[in-house]
């Protein structure tokens, strides 16, 4: 989003009163004499097709139809859920909302100047702190749209740091974020290439290798082997986090990771229907001046007062064009923002509690469903919150008649594992949800 746009949108209210007299001004200021002339250099076959919508309501009647809409939807909090796979239903302290809805944060824009935005910048550099204490790095920068482009963004880092042109994603990392990386990347025609996970072999023309922490389908790939075939091969080691999960595993940087990523959303944000998120991105010192996004420092004025500054911003409306790193022109402020206040209300032992709550109780639902017959566990090795359960019918069958209880189910993955579905457990999710949850299962047992 540019900044006139996004400053326009600011403006918007909910209710825009133009009317009929000011639309004819508006087109006698464009020189043209209908909306639909704005549309005039767009082939007709590519222009959306007539809508056959209802005639207009009344404030009153427009507010009961979406309400009766939204009623009709199935959401966590709702009913129990047990759907994870990248975004995850996590308890928000109150004062998390509390905070970013003071009206100096939530209207806040990019802190060009300085002097007016200490607050906003103070925040930032907070925050850049916390995720650096989380996964163990050295620096980090002040957020990025979501996970799956911090690791789009990394893996570009990564070819600029080392000069090579290809990069070599583990087959165990989330299907969605290989195909940000691979969109990140076609423009730039460095190459990506998949790894088996059970036997990765990297060449001298990678310049990392990426890999997903706790990986895709909930389990922990081997660490310290993939940081020894990584800096083996004189390529980087990229790391994508679930970074609750780092409230008990070893984070990443202790591991020799050089960049690591992640998707915040855990740590504060709601679901929100997929967005806004914000990504993660921290790496080594060195390599601080191929990082995208902004960094905010701190130091200290001409009296000796303590003050927050813009250290690094690699925007193309700021240096050269051909040397920025990043046109990312939002660094999610009020996202981040959310993730500080969660990451401070909690501390290191509210996180490292929230951690163990997700793995014990993922854990309990996976030795109950273990044992329904027809029901299996076919992935070998350690989860932490999602676990992939071999189902004897389609997984989609099992998440209708779930549903019909007011059970959201796991993710259906039989595009990778036959029959299978990807199961996640949170602290929301309470001992009765879980019983409740084997039980119905239990309707689709086979076998003697």
């Amino acid at each position: 989003m540019t900044r006139e746009v996004g400053q326009a949108l600011g403006n918007v209210s909910h209710y825009i009163p133009n009317t009929e007299e000011d639309r004819q001004e508006m087109l006698r200021a464009l020189g043209i004499g209908s909306v639909e002339e704005l549309f005039a250099d767009i082939p007709q076959q590519y222009r959306n097709p007539s809508l056959d919508l209802p005639p207009p309501l009344s404030e009153l009647e427009l507010r009961r139809e979406l309400d009766s809409m939204a009623g009709m939807d199935r959401h966590p909090g709702q009913v129990a859920c047990f759907l994870g796979a990248g975004a995850y239903n996590h308890f928000i302290p109150a004062i998390v909302r509390s905070i970013i809805s003071r009206g100096e944060f939530l209207t806040a824009y990019t802190p060009y100047q300085a002097e007016v935005s200490q607050g906003t910048l103070q925040a930032t550099y907070e925050f850049q702190t916390m995720v650096c204490n989380l996964l163990a790095m050295e620096v980090a920068d002040a957020g990025m749209y979501d996970g799956a482009s911090a690791l789009a963004e990394a893996a570009l880092m990564a070819c600029r740091i080392t000069g090579r042109g290809r990069v070599a994603v583990l087959d165990t990392v989330s299907p969605t974020y290989r195909q940000v990386i691979e969109t990140y990347a076609s423009a730039q025609r460095i190459q990506v290439g998949a790894l088996d996970a059970g036997a990765p072999q990297i060449s001298g023309d990678d310049a990392c290798l990426v890999v997903q922490y706790p990986n895709f389908s909930g389990y922990i790939d081997d660490m310290a082997s993939l940081e020894e075939l990584a800096h083996g091969n004189g390529s980087l080691l990229v790391v994508s986090v679930n970074p609750l999960a780092m409230g008990m595993l070893k984070p990443p940087g202790e591991y020799g990771a050089d960049i690591v990523t992640g998707e915040g959303q855990p740590l504060g944000i709601p679901l929100s229907y997929g967005g806004p998120y914000v990504g993660l991105l921290a790496s080594r010192m060195e390599y601080v001046r191929q990082m995208p996004g902004r960094v905010a420092g701190k130091t200290v004025d001409s009296q000796g007062r303590t003050g927050y500054v813009l250290t690094l911003s690699t925007r193309e409306q700021h240096i050269r064009r051909e040397r920025a790193t990043s046109n990312i022109c939002t660094n999610q402020a009020l996202m981040t923002l959310a993730a500080t206040v969660y990451l401070a209300a909690m501390g290191p032992n509210g996180m490292r509690r929230v951690a163990e709550l997700c793995y014990h109780k993922a854990h309990y639902a996976a030795s109950l469903i273990g044992q329904i017959p027809g029901f299996s566990l076919p992935v070998e090795g350690t989860f932490f919150n999602e676990f992939v359960v071999g189902c004897p019918v389609p997984p989609e069958e099992i998440n209708r008649v779930l549903l019909e209880k007011d059970i959201i189910g796991g993710l259906d993955i039989s595009g990778t594992i036959p029959n299978a579905m990807l199961v996640c457990l949170t602290e929301m999710n309470n001992r009765e949800e879980i019983e409740a949850l084997a039980a119905a299962m239990s309707q689709f047992a086979s076998g003697p």
